[in-house]
């Protein structure tokens, strides 16, 4: 038993300082290892790269272009020439902007699982990523992917 000047004010249990008595942990990885990333976080890295590098270049024209990554396509039955195929599985989408009262901004959507499928390793996923931005881009505003990269 606890004698009453070893308990917290106000409280009837002693104080533990955790379930075996051994303190807070530390960390969990030492500061000399870097931390796990998830493949979702590599690959956000990776749009964001090849994003920025484009922005860079070419900042008026894609000012109001919104970019996202989905982890699957929707499942439709027919795709519109707005999508980026291989065989039969959109890589990627691009979604027209709306002028007008309820102005919808164009929007560039990649779709991670199918790319990350066709990529052998990190370096043949970005060079993948980076052809379908670019071609995406170049579909937006109408010129040759050539032009871009």
């Amino acid at each position: 038993m606890t004698s009453p000047e070893h308990r917290r004010p106000g409280s009837g249990r002693r104080a533990h300082r955790d379930r075996h008595g051994r303190g807070l942990r530390g960390r969990l990885v030492p500061a000399t290892v870097p931390l796990a990333r998830t493949k979702a976080e590599v690959f956000d890295d990776l749009v964001l790269d090849t994003v920025e590098t484009l922005e860079r270049r070419f900042a008026k024209e894609l000012a109001g272009v919104e970019f996202a990554v989905e982890d699957v396509p929707p499942d439709l039955n027919v795709y519109d020439s707005d999508v980026l195929e291989d065989g039969e599985v959109p890589l990627a989408r691009l979604l027209p902007g709306r002028p007008g009262r309820q102005e919808v901004p164009p929007r560039i959507v990649l779709y991670r699982r199918p790319l990350e499928f066709r990529a052998m390793d990190r370096e043949d996923l970005a060079d993948l990523v980076h052809d379908v931005i670019i071609e995406q881009v170049a579909n937006l505003l109408g010129v040759d992917p050539e032009e871009l990269a």
